[in-house]
């Protein structure tokens, strides 16, 4: 037989699913269900603390404990990286997502800061350049709301970078079209990217950093960007609420081995 706690969490998880209590909403207080009967103060809390394991619940001092929105963002595939998006017009890759999705988005809901670093070794490595090199990291935080979604910081060589807007820390995207728009501004137009998808658990400083609920993954990102003749402009690393994407990928379908994606570094590599 179950654990009273564990009926209870199990009652109240398809009451969330069938929509009884709604993205948003708060659920009753610990001291209510205990005066309604449905166990002790420990009972509930273990009762809530599993439903926030599952992802099911948020949990908060001051907002008690709130149903999570189960509705993810899609997070798109090469459509994000349309040139008439970002070229032609000012759609910035997180700013397509939410347009896909149906979501409002506010411009400064990604925010951004520019260093002079030390290249980590995986950066390092990606550029092709020597341990102890110094390369331009631009973190962004992407937030829907006050809710973070997902960080992603860009690695550069100083030498593709220098003196462009994406140096500068000003808050935001940078500038129209944002940063594939000052690389071709520049005269380092894209032509194809790779993407690697790394599911783990999260860091504790990225739990505080992306508010993750106990139990949650994340998906981790390296995005190689190339110019045509092979030349990698950008490398960034993105962590992702895993909960918080639904992520989907088109591409043609070879029908030959000389019609296969390249290893990376190749410049037909996707």
């Amino acid at each position: 037989m179950a654990p009273k706690w564990r009926e209870l969490a199990d009652r109240l998880a398809l009451q969330i699913r069938n929509g009884e209590f709604a993205p948003g909403e708060q659920l009753p207080y610990i001291r209510d269900l205990v005066e309604a009967g449905e166990g002790s103060k420990a009972t509930v809390h273990a009762a809530y603390k599993a439903l926030e394991a599952e992802g099911l619940v948020t949990s908060s001092r001051g907002h008690g404990t709130v149903v999570r929105p189960q509705t993810p963002l899609k997070r798109l595939s090469i459509e994000r990286y349309d040139k008439a998006k970002w070229r032609d017009g000012d759609e910035v890759a997180f700013i397509a997502d939410r347009v896909a999705s149906g979501r409002t988005y506010r411009r400064g809901e990604q925010t951004q800061t520019v260093s002079l670093v030390e290249a980590p070794p995986v950066v390092a490595e990606a550029h092709g350049l020597p341990p102890g090199s110094e390369v331009y990291a631009r973190a962004r935080l992407v937030k829907e709301g006050e809710q973070p979604t997902h960080s992603l910081t860009s690695y550069y060589r100083p030498e593709h970078v220098e003196g462009t807007r994406l140096v500068d820390p000003t808050p935001g995207p940078a500038g129209r079209g944002g940063g594939y728009r000052v690389l071709y501004d520049a005269g380092y137009e894209i032509d194809h990217m790779r993407e690697e998808l790394f599911a783990r658990t999260p860091t504790p400083d990225e739990v505080k950093l992306l508010l993750l609920p106990a139990g949650e993954p994340v998906v981790e990102l390296h995005r190689s960007t190339y110019t045509a003749d092979g030349t990698l402009v950008e490398f960034a690393i993105g962590v992702h609420a895993a909960s918080r994407f639904a992520w989907a990928y088109d591409f043609k379908v070879p029908d030959s081995a000389n019609d296969q994606t390249p290893e990376k570094g190749s410049p037909r590599a996707e």
